[in-house]
């Protein structure tokens, strides 16, 4: 199926949130998910699945000084 993530559109097999997050190798402790201009709370990511033309919008946050 094609989502949306980040504003490009991409083909994916994953059929959660967190699926696609494992797939692509992001560090979950870090990220935030916005997901068809919602943000989505982590522990609800496995259980929030993805359809044709969703939106993602992936944040994650770098600590630094």
């Amino acid at each position: 199926m094609d989502i949306t993530v980040n504003g490009k559109t991409v083909r994916v097999a994953a059929e959660t949130i967190a699926a696609y997050i494992h797939h692509i190798g992001l560090n979950s402790k870090t990220l935030v998910v916005e997901y068809n201009g919602r943000v989505i709370a982590s522990e609800s990511w496995a259980d929030t699945r993805l359809c044709s033309g969703d939106r993602l919008e992936l944040l994650s946050f770098v600590g630094g000084g």
